[in-house]
C-alpha cells in the first residue's frame, strides 16, 4: 500500500475530482464572521475557490467575503435590509426560508428567519421546485421585491435558488473512487466534515463514519451518548442540508409525522435524516407521539387518521452522558440518559446502531483540519444519491451470520454493514477483509443495543453473544464489546488454592460476579477480613462459614486441621454490583479449598446459599445469574439441587453452555467444586 504525504493527497483530489472539493480552513476562516451552516459556506467557497491555485482561493475568498457582507442577513441589521429592498426596488440576500400555506387567501408565504419578515408572498412555482421550504426551511439565495401597500406585506420573493448542489455526477465519484485507498478514502470522509483524520485512533474513525451512515441509508436507526465536545450534532446540523436537528428535543406528531388539518407530511418526508439533540430533553406535546414513533422506527411507515404513510427518514439521538461510562455499566445500563417515557424496549430495539460517544476525543483546534475535502454540499449530494443503492447482501458473499442473532440483530447489521459500504465503496468494489471489518464494527455497535436491553428487559435479550462464521473456512468469531468486560472476568488459569468465584445479587439489586481470596497462615483459627469483605454483612457469613466449617471439617477430611491456622480473606466485587446476599457456602468452599491446599475447578462458578445449620437456599432468579455467569466467562457451575425446578425459565440453549453439576448440602457441594472423588 502507497502512502502519500497530505500535499500529495491533496493534489490527487484536486486533479481527480475537480470543482468538488474546497480547504477546509476557508470555511473556518470565513465561519468565525458569519453565522451560516458550513453547507452554505463551501456552496459559496465551491463556485470561488474550488482550486489548488493561491491566487485565485485569495480572490474567492475575498468575494465570498464580499457576498456575505453585502447578500448575508444579520438579525441585528435587519431593518437596514428591509430597507435597501424598499428604496432600490429589488435585492438579493441570503437567508433561511420557511414556507406555509394559506389556505384562506390561497398563496403561499415565507418566514425569513434573520430577515424577521413573515407573510412574504412566494410563487407557487417556486415552492413546487423546492418542497423542502414547506418543512423546517432551507437556506436560499433570493431577490426580494418591493411594492408598497401590498397585503398581507409589501415584499414579494421574485426568485429563489436554494444553497445546495443542483445534482451530482455518479459515474464521475465511482470513476474516481478507484485511484484512492481505503484509508486514502476514510480520511477524505473525515476530512470533508471539516476533522483532521490524522489526530483521531482507528476506532475513533469508524465511529465518525458512523454519524455519516444515517445520509447515505434510508430508515436507520442511531443513537450516540457521550461528554460533551465531543460532536455530536455537528453533522447533521452543519454538513447537509438534507437533515434537520430538532434543538431542545421538544416537538409534535403534527410537526415530526403528520399534520391532520393541513393533510401534509411532516419532517420524515421532507428530510433525509431527523436527528434530536439532547436525548434527556425529548417529549412530545402528544401522548402517542413515542408510540408512533416506535411503529415508524421498525417499519418506515405510521398510520394517522386513514392514512398508512410511508417514509424513508433515518432517526439519530444524541446526547450527553454525565456519569462515568464505568458507573452507569455497573449500576445502570447506558441509555439511561433517555426520558422515562422512553426507557423501552421495544423503544430500544428499533436502535440499530449505538456509537460510543466516549470513545471520542473532546475537540481541540487540533482535530479540525485545513487540508483539502469534498465541499459538504457534494458530499451530502452523492451520499444522498447512495440511498437509493443496497450493499446488505454483500455479507452472505463471505459470512454467516452466528445463531444469537435475531431478527431485528440481523436487520440492523445489515443496515449498518450496507451503510459503511456505502461510505468507502459508493462504486461496489469492496473486497472480503473490507466487508469483515465493516460487519465486526456493525456487530459491535448493534451488540452494544442489545447488551442494554439485557440490562432493562432481562431474559427475553439474553442471546447477545454475537458471532459470524466465514464461509471459507467455516471458523465462527465472536465480537464483543469493550465495555461490558466480558469473560475476562473469569479466567481459564487454575486458581490458587483458597481462590474461587461465585454469582450473587449485591445490594445494589443487580446481579454480579465475585471473587474470594482465603489465605491461611499459622494461628489458632481467627479470621480476619480486608477490603470489600469487611462489611457487617461478609463479617456474619464469614463467621457462619467458619463456625460450620470447624463444626463439619472433618466430613470433609481428616487431614483439615482449622485451630491450626489463620485465615485472612478478601472479596472482590468485580461489576461493581455491591456487597453480596449470598457469600456463605463460597466462603466454606474457599476455607476447604485451602486448608486442602486443592483448586476449584477452572472457569468454575458457584450458586447457591447455605444456613449455619447446613440448609441450602435455590438460588433467586436463576436464568439472569446463569447469564451473569457465562458472560463473565464460567464454562462449570455448581448448582443446588433445589434450583432444578427452576431450569424451565432459562434457555435451553443457555443452559446448553455450561457443564453443570448440583449438590444436596454444603459437603457434597465442597467435593464437587474441589472434584473430590
Amino acid at each position: 500500500m502507497i502512502f502519500l504525504s497530505m500535499d500529495d493527497l491533496n493534489q490527487k483530489l484536486n486533479t481527480i475530482y475537480p470543482g468538488k472539493v474546497v480547504r477546509k480552513d476557508l470555511t473556518k476562516r470565513i465561519k468565525e464572521g458569519a453565522n451560516v451552516p458550513v453547507y452554505v459556506l463551501e456552496y459559496l467557497l465551491g463556485m470561488y475557490c474550488a482550486t489548488d491555485d493561491e491566487t485565485t482561493i485569495e480572490e474567492g475568498v475575498a468575494r465570498v467575503k464580499n457576498i456575505l457582507a453585502q447578500n448575508y442577513v444579520r438579525p441585528d441589521e435587519a431593518e437596514l435590509v428591509k430597507s435597501k429592498v424598499r428604496e432600490m426596488g429589488r435585492f438579493t440576500v441570503i437567508d433561511r426560508v420557511t414556507v406555509s400555506l394559506n389556505e384562506k387567501e390561497d398563496m403561499y408565504q415565507g418566514t425569513l428567519m434573520n430577515l424577521g419578515l413573515k407573510d412574504v408572498v412566494i410563487d407557487p412555482e417556486i415552492v413546487k421546485a423546492n418542497q423542502k421550504l414547506l418543512g423546517g426551511g432551507i437556506w436560499c439565495i433570493l431577490q426580494l421585491e418591493y411594492e408598497g401597500g401590498l397585503k398581507p406585506s409589501p415584499f414579494i420573493v421574485a426568485s429563489l435558488k436554494p444553497i445546495q448542489m443542483p445534482n451530482v455526477d455518479m459515474e464521475e465519484l465511482f470513476a474516481g473512487r478507484p485511484n484512492f485507498t481505503r484509508d486514502e478514502w476514510i480520511d477524505l470522509l473525515i476530512r470533508s466534515a471539516g476533522l483532521e483524520p490524522t489526530t483521531f485512533s482507528e476506532d475513533v474513525k469508524w465511529h465518525l463514519l458512523n454519524r455519516l451512515v444515517p445520509l447515505c441509508e434510508n430508515n436507520y436507526n442511531s443513537c450516540e451518548l457521550g461528554p460533551r465536545s465531543t460532536g455530536k450534532s455537528h453533522v447533521y446540523k452543519e454538513v447537509s442540508p438534507n437533515s434537520i436537528l430538532v434543538s431542545g428535543g421538544k416537538t409534535t406528531v403534527a410537526n415530526l409525522f403528520y399534520n391532520m388539518s393541513t393533510r401534509r407530511i411532516g419532517l420524515v418526508g421532507l428530510f433525509d435524516v431527523v436527528a434530536f439533540d439532547e436525548v434527556a430533553g425529548i417529549s412530545f406535546h402528544d401522548n402517542d407521539g413515542v408510540q408512533i414513533m416506535k411503529d415508524y422506527m421498525a417499519s418506515g411507515s405510521f398510520a394517522r387518521g386513514k392514512a398508512e404513510i410511508t417514509a424513508t427518514a433515518s432517526m439519530v439521538f444524541v446526547g450527553n452522558i454525565n456519569q462515568s461510562v464505568e458507573s452507569l455499566v455497573r449500576t445502570s445500563h447506558l441509555l439511561a440518559p433517555f426520558p422515562e417515557a422512553m426507557i423501552d424496549t421495544a423503544f430500544f430495539d428499533r436502535f440499530h446502531a449505538y456509537i460510543p460517544g466516549w470513545e471520542i476525543p473532546k475537540f481541540s483546534p487540533e482535530n479540525f483540519t485545513n487540508q483539502y475535502g469534498f465541499i459538504v454540499d457534494y458530499l451530502a449530494e452523492w451520499l444522498r444519491e447512495m440511498r437509493k443503492r443496497s450493499f446488505a447482501d454483500a455479507i452472505d458473499l463471505y459470512f454467516r451470520l452466528g445463531n444469537n442473532l435475531k431478527q431485528r440483530d440481523v436487520q440492523a447489521v445489515r443496515k449498518t454493514v450496507s451503510g459503511l459500504l456505502k461510505l468507502l465503496f459508493p462504486d461496489g468494489s469492496y473486497t472480503k477483509e473490507d466487508v469483515r471489518d465493516a460487519l465486526v464494527y456493525a456487530m459491535r455497535v448493534r451488540r452494544r443495543v442489545k447488551e442494554q436491553l439485557k440490562k432493562i428487559g432481562g431474559m427475553e435479550f439474553y442471546d447477545v453473544h454475537f458471532s459470524y462464521i466465514d464461509l471459507e473456512t467455516m471458523d465462527e468469531h465472536f465480537v464483543s464489546v469493550p465495555e461490558q468486560g466480558g469473560s475476562s472476568l473469569i479466567s481459564q488459569e487454575i486458581l490458587i488454592p483458597g481462590h474461587m468465584h461465585f454469582i450473587s445479587t449485591g445490594d445494589s439489586g443487580i446481579i454480579g460476579a465475585f471473587k474470594l481470596e482465603v489465605q491461611a497462615v499459622p494461628g489458632n483459627g481467627k479470621i480476619t477480613r480486608t477490603g470489600a469483605a469487611n462489611t457487617a454483612k461478609i463479617k456474619d457469613g464469614a463467621n457462619i462459614a467458619v463456625s460450620y466449617f470447624k463444626a463439619n471439617s472433618q466430613r470433609v477430611s481428616g487431614n483439615i486441621y482449622p485451630n491450626n491456622f489463620d485465615f485472612l480473606v478478601q472479596l472482590l466485587d468485580l461489576q461493581g454490583v455491591g456487597v453480596p446476599s449470598e457469600s456463605v457456602l463460597a466462603m466454606f468452599i474457599s476455607l476447604c479449598s485451602v486448608s486442602l491446599k486443592r483448586s476449584v475447578q477452572t472457569q468454575l462458578a458457584i450458586f447457591g446459599e447455605m444456613t449455619l445449620g447446613g440448609t441450602i437456599t435455590p438460588v433467586r432468579n436463576l436464568a439472569g445469574s446463569l447469564q451473569v455467569a457465562f458472560d463473565a466467562g464460567a464454562k462449570r457451575i455448581l448448582l443446588p439441587m433445589s434450583s432444578a425446578v427452576d431450569l424451565v425459565s432459562v434457555p435451553p440453549e443457555l443452559f446448553a453452555k455450561f457443564q453443570t453439576s448440583f449438590y444436596t448440602d454444603p459437603i457434597d457441594a465442597a467435593y464437587k467444586a474441589l472434584a473430590v472423588d
